[in-house]
């Protein structure tokens, strides 16, 4: 995995507007680009010869291949509206930061079992997500099946069927409230989360389509 790193400087007097515009325009225009899995954005605790505020943006992105893409399809445009909303305002300059690997502390607060079936099996998806990979164990989910329409054409979703011949195997990971309510985030308003019972007799959380 690799994280794209964007340092900016930005004058005091262009503050408060660049600060709101990052927040509610530019991270999510990067984001909805669906080359990164998240973004992290920090404020610099350091005083400025140059005067001004300086801010990082981390994007976590799967693999460099991706990130090239997004220099060759996105990048420009998405530079091009900074400069122009802020010519003369702001100093900014990239970094790219290959991870060679992650340590994280046991969470004991961990209290829901979250079913899946999809991508957040996927390691890069945890990591985007939870920020650390999950542990997990395999459980079967009765009178259900994966269903033949997808969420936007490309997402899986569950079909109930009632049918005691029907299962889907899948995933369970312990999360906890925190990292379910991240995992609601992720999987975003096209699906809604549901209870169900597995075939362990375990209850716990999994989304379907709305």
């Amino acid at each position: 995995m690799y994280i794209y790193n964007v340092t900016t400087n930005i004058e005091e007097t262009a503050h408060d507007t660049w600060l709101q515009w990052m927040k509610e325009t530019h991270i999510p225009q990067v984001l909805s680009t669906g080359k990164f899995l998240s973004a992290k954005f920090t404020k610099v605790l350091v005083e400025e010869d140059m005067g001004g505020y300086t801010y990082s943006v981390q994007y976590t992105v799967p693999d460099k291949a991706t990130l090239d893409r997004y220099y060759e399809e996105d990048a420009p445009a998405l530079i091009e509206s900074i400069q122009k909303k802020f010519a003369g305002q702001l100093v900014s300059f990239k970094t790219e930061l290959e991870v060679v690997d992650e340590f994280f502390v046991q969470r004991a607060t961990a209290t829901h079992y979250l079913f899946t079936y999809g991508t957040l099996q996927e390691r890069e998806v945890q990591l985007g997500v939870f920020a650390r990979p999950l542990n997990g164990f395999e459980d079967e989910l009765p009178l259900y099946t994966i269903s033949d329409i997808k969420v936007a054409d490309l997402y899986p979703t569950l079909q109930h069927t009632g049918s005691k011949e029907d299962s889907i195997k899948g995933q369970v990971y312990t999360l906890s409230h925190q990292e379910l309510h991240k995992a609601d985030r992720y999987e975003g308003e096209a699906y809604e989360r549901i209870e169900i019972q597995l075939a362990s007799g375990k209850k716990a959380w999994t989304y379907i389509a709305k």
